[in-house]
Parts: structure tokens; sequence; C-alpha cells
């Protein structure tokens, strides 16, 4: 079984919710409990009305409302929604195919460039619809309603349809859309209770209210109440000597620690608790996704949705100290100054607010800062938002590893080569990448590494730490085992993400030795790092003791696998663990849950089976991905399983043909095409299986297996063209 563990957790994506509301019967306003603040400060609420959070959420009425709700009907594909209102009642009615359903709006959700709107499909469970309100100015190409998905079809049978878990306001967004939030999702019944404090993000999401007489004792006294860490900054200033390029801190260290309340929605990451409180540790309340692929280009650059906190921390303003309220003002959130003179606080102007230096035409968009060290990438159809690690454009790693670079993203007529040249011409050759960092852009791009410069990556402390943490927690994708002695110095390094990296491949240690390695990290003083050590030793020699001892870590695990189970990936996750606890019945139970709540996620039906086949029980393997594919009738990933299947069950002309479907289907993934030729190959169609592979193999980047596999073939036929051909790839 121990085989079956390891592949199920290199199948299972690690996932997390994306920051953003309540139920019915919870009327609060968000005035309700910020009153108590703004009976003292007037000016700081004022302002904070000029922000996203105060209108990250609302109750629907015409002044929050932005969208035409004038019996306007979008079409999209085979999909139509007619926006009307009703008895003073904003709604929608949805249409596809023969479905026709009418719902009242509960709530706006955002503002600006887009507004969404939550309607609830059942009690207590709100859905975003799949129309949005573009809220730019008809010149920037608002003011009109468009799909979420506007250039594909999404059809009630696809993971992202709007009535699916994927688009559902509870698990997904809920939580940084409202103060005081709550999901309260009942595991059992799959269903929410979730309430909230304040309808949008008001005072008291950033700024805790432990001292509940603060308000009243502020007014019944001159004496000065002790600020929240938002508030506690120290003495200092960023100074700048004639000399200096670049403004150095100067005064009391600065305490950067109440950036945790901002990472708390600006990252990508999984809860461990319901709801988050203000002034917490980020590592006390998330565990966050590391920079792993699809979420980041090789060299950290956004590619995904994945907000603010993966790119800030690879940054060079991090490094030196600089934090969120240096550029953004702290209550109406916008940055300080327009324009280059944001940069130039600490950036000197004659070195860089020069035409020497960018090379563009003074006052124009090449001559703005952000537009080369912070480039846009757009999400959700009309929202831009800028890479926070602010790199320097690199058009020469751009060549090597296919990361963008912000030369061609706005002369996109021109390619990398070009770029390379203006760069070099410019400023000449770029400097190379230490190589330990060219190793791990070659690791983040699916190269292989020895295994001693993969540690050299994460030992060498030029580099990030956050990157260090990702290449760390990578090794899960390239070894099958690992020491104590290997990993020993990691588990109890002094940078938390090292630790919570070391903890989760702790996995890959020898199965007695994990308790006595992790036994220390599973009462480390952060909830994501004894998580990440309880969920490693959960199949190791566990002894009542053992749960008695570190039972905080155990059900803060459990805690946190029901907090993810509203959608397929948690009840997976819940599967694969009671699996490595022996608990075969709770792991099949999650199985079939994972598959009921999610019918369209493919690693539902691939794991259930798996888990039927080491079980022994193949009949039921072929009714679950009989079931998949026809759910899933476009899935190579089930395709191939089913191929694999027939091949144990030495149907081997029969596999083939799955094999060749899997591979039709995903024409990238080298693993389904390698199973196609070599099933051709043993049904003596080997010069087919040459025929096939010398017409794709570019797709491959000449792939070393592939062509190994060509020349072996080759040899085979004793085809010395083909051979030579192959060969010289």
């Amino acid at each position: 079984m121990n085989h079956f563990f390891k592949k199920l957790s290199t199948i299972l994506l690690f996932f997390t919710l994306i920051p953003a509301f309540a139920s019915e019967d919870v009327k609060k306003q968000q005035d309700d409990i910020n009153q108590p603040c703004i009976n003292c400060h007037k000016a700081e609420q004022q302002a904070w009305q000029l922000s996203d959070h105060a209108k990250a959420m609302a109750q629907v009425n015409e002044n929050t409302v932005l969208g035409d709700f004038a019996n306007v009907e979008v079409k999209h594909y085979g999909q139509k929604a007619l926006f009307f209102i009703e008895d003073n009642t904003y709604k929608v009615t949805v249409t596809y195919d023969a479905n026709v359903d009418t719902y009242d709006i509960k709530h706006t959700f955002g503002h600006y460039p887009l507004q969404q709107y939550l309607v609830e499909t059942e009690p207590g469970r709100l859905q975003v619809l799949p129309f949005a309100w573009d809220s730019r100015t008809k010149k920037e190409g608002g003011q009109r309603w468009y799909h979420n998905y506007s250039h594909e079809e999404i059809r009630p049978e696809d993971r992202l349809h709007w009535r699916q878990p994927l688009q559902n306001w509870n698990g997904m967004c809920a939580d940084c859309h409202s103060d005081g939030l709550k999901r309260a999702y009942d595991v059992e019944n799959n269903r929410f209770d979730t309430t909230w404090d304040g309808i949008s993000v008001g005072c008291v999401s950033c700024h805790d209210d432990k001292n509940k007489n603060h308000g009243n004792s502020a007014a019944q006294s001159n004496h000065s109440v002790k600020p929240t860490l938002a508030e506690n900054h120290p003495t200092g200033q960023w100074l700048k000597a004639i000399t200096d390029k670049t403004a150095k801190w100067h005064g009391e260290e600065r305490d950067n620690s109440f950036m945790d309340n901002c990472y708390s929605c600006h990252s990508l990451r999984s809860p461990l608790t319901d709801g988050f409180k203000p002034n917490e540790k980020y590592l006390e309340q998330f565990s966050p996704q590391f920079l792993t692929p699809p979420m980041y280009y090789p060299d950290g650059q956004i590619k995904e949705e994945v907000y603010v906190f993966g790119s800030f921390l690879q940054s060079k303003m991090y490094e030196q100290g600089v934090n969120c309220l240096d550029c953004h003002d702290k209550h109406t959130m916008k940055i300080k100054i327009q324009g280059n003179g944001l940069c130039l606080q600490c950036h000197d102007a004659v070195n860089y607010n020069a035409k020497e230096h960018h090379q563009h035409q003074e006052e124009s968009a090449g001559s703005q800062c952000v537009s080369c060290h912070m480039p846009e990438t757009r999400y959700m159809g009309v929202d831009d938002r800028r890479d926070h690690s602010f790199k320097i454009p690199r058009p020469d790693l751009s060549i090597a590893f296919g990361s963008p670079n912000a030369c061609i993203k706005c002369h996109d007529k021109e390619d990398n080569n070009w770029a390379q040249s203006k760069v070099e011409k410019w400023h000449g050759k770029a400097e190379p990448i230490s190589k330990t960092l060219n190793n791990y852009y070659q690791l983040h791009s699916g190269q292989a590494i020895p295994m001693a410069e993969h540690f050299a990556i994460v030992n060498d402390e030029a580099i990030d730490v956050l990157t260090r943490a990702t290449a760390l927690s990578m090794l899960t994708f390239t070894t099958q085992s690992l020491t104590t002695e290997q990993l020993s110095s990691y588990l109890n390094h002094k940078e938390d993400l090292i630790r919570l990296a070391a903890a989760s491949v702790a996995i890959l240690l020898p199965i007695e030795q994990r308790v006595t390695a992790l036994s220390p990290l599973l009462n480390d003083s952060l909830k994501a790092v004894r998580v990440a050590a309880a969920r490693s030793v959960l199949d190791a020699q566990l002894t009542a003791q053992h749960f008695s001892v570190y039972k905080q870590a155990f059900d803060e695990l459990k805690l946190a696998n029901n907090l993810s189970s509203w959608r397929g990936e948690g009840r997976l996750n819940k599967g694969v663990n009671e699996l490595r606890l022996g608990n075969y019945a709770q792991a099949e139970k999650s199985f079939l849950k994972a598959i009921e709540i999610e019918p369209y996620l493919e690693a539902g039906y691939i794991n259930l089976a798996d888990f039927y086949r080491s079980s022994q029980r193949p009949a039921q393997v072929v009714s679950v991905l009989t079931k998949g594919m026809s759910k899933l009738p476009k899935s190579g990933e089930l395709k191939y399983s089913y191929g694999l299947y027939l091949v144990r069950q030495q149907q081997y002309v029969k596999a083939t043909s799955f094999f060749e479907q899997a591979s039709r289907l995903a024409p990238t993934n080298e693993q389904y095409l390698y199973a196609y030729l070599l099933s051709l190959d043993g049904e003596g169609k080997t010069a087919v299986a040459i025929q096939k592979l010398q017409a794709v193999i570019h797709r491959f980047s000449y792939s070393q297996a592939l062509k190994q596999l060509g020349m072996q073939f080759a040899q085979k036929l004793g085809d010395r063209q083909a051979f030579e051909r192959f060969r010289r790839l």
C-alpha cells in the first residue's frame, strides 16, 4: 500500500481558498460593528470609505448595484441571463438548454473593475453568477455585462460551471470580503450556515477588538490606548545620501509583522481555522501555496491568480524591509503617489527616472517604472493586477525558460530575441544568474537536476526564503525517498517556511524514522508546521501515547481537512489520510463523497479506482472509471487510467485504443504518448510508432525519454535513417 499512498500524494493537488459572505439571517450592517471606532476616528472612517475594502460586499439596493437590471438579456454560447427588477427586488433568470431558474440577487460582490452578484441556490449556499458587470468606463470598454469565461463555453458538466463548488462563495471567497466570517460548514450534510460580524472589510478586519472597552475608555479619558500591530510603526524613515541610488532605513528596526494581516487575504492559501483574526501570525491561521507550477513561471513571475504574498516575498523590496504601507495608504489602500513619484520616494531620480535608464519617451507608458518592473496580468476578464516581485525584465531568461518579460508584453509583435538585443544594446549583456538559481529554474521547468544541486538551492541564502522553501517542497516530485540526515537541518530551521516545507516532504523519510524526526514539529509554535508534520506521520507506527502527546496537532489536521471538505480535493485529502490510518471504510466513504460533491473532478474517479485496485476489486475499478469517462468524455487522464487497467488485465490491444485517445485529448502529455507508442510496439506496429513519434516529438522540446524510445524502435527495425534522425535531435 505504500506505493499507493505515494501515487496518491502526487495526484492530489495542493489547493487553496481564494479571498471573499453570510447567511440571510445575519442583518448587521458594517457600521454596526464599526460604530465604536467611528465615534473617535471619523477621518479614518472617511478615508476607509474610499477603499475597495469598504465595497468588498454589500446589501443589494440602488446605491450598491452597479449593473444594468433594466430587463437586460445577456447571452454566452447556449447560456442566457435576464437581469430585471420585480417588486423592488433585483432578480436574474438563468437559462441553459431546457433549464430555467430565477433567483433573487442576495448581495453585491466587489465594485471595480467588475462587480459580481451572489444568489442562493440552496439554503445557506451562495454561488457567484457567471455574468459580471464591467464597471469600468465606456471609454475603457466597460459598462456592460460579460461572462466570466468569455472565450469558452462552460457547460453544466464543467468544474468551472457557476453552480459547481469552485464558484461557491461560502468556501472560495467569503472569509476575505467580510468581517469576522465563519463558514460553519457541516461536513456530514455538506451544508453551510455561514455568518459574519460586518458585511464588508472594516476596522476589525485589521484592528483586533481585544480591548472591548477601548471606545468607552478612550472617550472618557485622555490616556492613549496601545495601538495594534498595524499602527505600531517604529520611529525611523527612509533616507538617501547624495551618492546613494536607493534609500536605506534609518532608525529603530522595523516590525513588519503587521503584514500578516495583509497576507491573510492577499495570498493563495489553505485555511487552518474557520475564519481568521487580525494580528495573529499568518502561519498560525493559513498554510500558503509555494511558488510551484502552474501557478508561477520558473523565474517566480505570477501566472495564475495568486495575489501578492508569493511575489512580494521574492522581492528585494521585502528583503530590505519595505512594507505595504510604504506604498499604499493605510485606510484608502490606494497608492500614495501616482506615477513614478511613488518609486522615487526611495529610488534616485537622476539614475532611474531618466531616458538613459528606461529608454522610452518621457511621460510615455514605457517610461513608467511599473511598466517594466510590475507588469500587469489580466484576471477575471477585466482585472489587471501587477506583479509585486519587482523583477528586472530578462528576455534571456524568457528564451531559456519560457517566462514572460515586460518588453514583449508591450511590443507584442516582437519576440524575445528582439527584446534581448535591445536590452543588451542599452544596458550591456545581463549578468548571469547564479548556478543555484539557474538550477531552480530548471527544476521548476520540469528538468531533472542532481540531488546535491537540489539541496544547494535550499541552502543558498542569497535566494529569497520562499523560493528556497519551494525548492525543498518539490523534492516530493523528484525523489522517492529521503534520509533523516538529508532532512534534519531543515526540520529545525530558523526560517518558518523552510520548516513548513520540510514537514511536508518528511513523508519521504523511512516510515520507521518519521515519528522521531517529526516529533519536535508536532509541537512547533506555528499551526501550519504542526499540521504538515501531523499529515506526514499518519501512516507511521503511531501509538495511543503519540496521539495523546500530540493531540493538538492531529486535532488541527482534522479541522483543516474538514474546513476544505466542501470541495472534491478536500474529500480526497480526507480519504488519503483515512487510508494512511488504516481506516479503509472511512477512506472509501470520503472518495465516494468527493465524486458526489464534484462529479466533474477527474481525480475523484482516479483515486477511488486506485483504492479499489489496491483492494483487489477489479469490477469496481471498471465501474468507477467507466462512470468517470461518461461524466468527463474529454478527460485524457481517465482514458489513460483505463488503459493501464486493461494492461493489467492483459487486454493489450484494447488498451492501445485508450492510450491513443488519451494522447489525442492531451497532446502535450509525454506520459500518455509514451504509453501509446509502447502499446503500438507491443502489437508489432513499431514502424507506425516511429512514424507517429517523428511527427510530434517537436512538441516535447525533444524529450530525451522520447528520443531514446525512438532510437530503440529504429534499432529494433534496423532503420538506420530513423535512428540517425532521433540521435541528432
